[in-house]
């Protein structure tokens, strides 16, 4: 029986036998995180530039999160929805006032909180739009992703998502991201409940729409009656720079959809806000979760959320995001491989100028950790960069030497 793995190839070596190969990992095993730090088996240290895909906002280990966990681990963790808990209400009222809704629905992963969106939004199109039954359609956009379930992947376009899993789920429209003519077509359908998309495209590569598009959304759903259902799980909880992506456009959802740092990173929080028109929809009994709302979740939802408006980590990431982009869009000029650097706030990506197929990108985010900093391509030439929140001016400095210094060498 092992009991302390010691070295990173015995961790590996363990997960290749008795783990599902379902992912393909940067060969660095992690053991300790602090802050924007993380350090592997062997006491390496790193700068984490991926942030758990953007669920360690708040750092890694935060310890405001932490005592939270523990203070409340030690009284109750979980009493299932059976019964009401002492913690659960708190988080709610507290969630649905920062975020400015009536009322908030608790899940556990994203994707969980993504198709608790869909059957709010299939509910309240047939029982208040009117649309018959089984007639609904959600109106999703090319290069999403919001999940890897069985339903959600019925609206991917991705072939890695879709081929071998079909077949899918009907009542889906896909169309053009960033193409407000598009919407304008397919929100036309008297039967469409939902438009659903994201507001930078964070998995895709980083894709940031032209200014006006989400607003041109919020406007084209409210002319239609269908309600904007807005996936904010990994651009929300001041990743980009306001505590909500959409808000740089001033738009609100009728469908707010939060997971990742709702928690900083501790335990699989989600929620999907609603006002009571939609929310109400679900009666007792149509929908639920053994652990979600659990009072652990609602203990540590709302010291996370305090952490992010006390420390100001939105501002931050305004702030260091400027930094990041005038960095790299500088060191373009230095290096033909790097295409396009694009973002919003700390969720940035640099563009390789190689085929989407090549292992550029995976060479590079080699060289990164060899110099102590960890990232991951989201695709075979993009490459996501996404810190903590709780970065500085001087760490963003090193950590664009460290960029810099990689791409330099890889480009020999």
């Amino acid at each position: 029986m092992i009991d302390t793995i010691t070295t990173s190839q015995e961790a590996i070596a363990l997960e290749e036998k008795f783990g599902a190969h379902n992912y393909h990992p940067l060969p660095v095993v992690l053991s300790k995180g602090e802050g924007v730090f993380l350090w592997d088996v062997e006491g390496k240290r790193y700068f984490d530039f991926l942030s758990a895909y953007s669920a360690v906002n708040q750092g890694h280990c935060h310890p405001r999160i932490i005592q939270a966990l523990i203070d409340q681990a030690k009284e109750l963790t979980l009493t299932s929805r059976a019964f009401y808990n002492d913690k659960l209400g708190v988080a709610e009222k507290f969630v649905c006032e920062l975020f400015g809704y009536e009322k908030a629905l608790f899940m556990n992963s994203g994707a969980e909180a993504n198709e608790t969106a869909i059957k709010l939004a299939r509910k309240w199109g047939y029982t208040k739009k009117g649309i018959p039954e089984n007639q609904a359609v959600i109106v999703a956009v090319k290069k999403n992703f919001h999940g890897r379930t069985t339903t959600i992947i019925s609206a991917s376009t991705d072939p890695s998502s879709q081929k071998g899993f079909g077949p899918f789920m009907p009542g889906f429209e896909i169309v053009d991201y960033d193409h407000v003519a598009a919407l304008e077509k397919a929100l036309a359908n008297p039967n469409v409940c939902g438009l659903w998309i994201e507001p930078i495209q964070g998995e895709a590569g980083v894709y940031v729409p032209q200014e006006g598009y989400l607003k041109a959304g919020e406007k084209l759903c409210k002319q239609h009656n269908v309600l904007l259902m807005m996936d904010e799980i990994q651009t929300g909880i001041a990743r980009t720079g306001k505590m909500l992506a959409s808000s740089h456009e001033n738009v609100r959802p009728d469908l707010l959809i939060l997971g990742k740092a709702l928690s900083g990173g501790v335990l699989p929080i989600s929620l999907v806000l609603a006002d009571d028109e939609i929310m109400l929809v679900i009666k007792p009994g149509e929908h639920g979760s053994t652990f979600g709302g659990n009072p652990l979740a609602a203990a540590v939802v709302v010291e996370a959320m305090r952490v992010v408006e006390e420390e100001k980590l939105a501002e931050n990431a305004e702030r260091l995001g400027k930094v990041f982009r005038n960095r790299m869009t500088a060191f373009m000029q230095k290096s033909t491989m790097v295409k396009l650097v694009r973002g919003k706030g700390l969720l940035n990506a640099i563009v390789i100028n190689d085929t989407p197929d090549s292992e550029t990108a995976w060479n590079i985010c080699l060289k990164f950790a060899e110099y102590g900093l960890l990232a991951k391509p989201t695709h075979g030439n993009i490459i996501r960069l996404a810190p903590p929140l709780v970065i500085t001016e001087e760490q963003i400095h090193e950590c664009c030497d460290i960029i810099e210094k990689s791409i330099l060498e890889i480009a020999k």
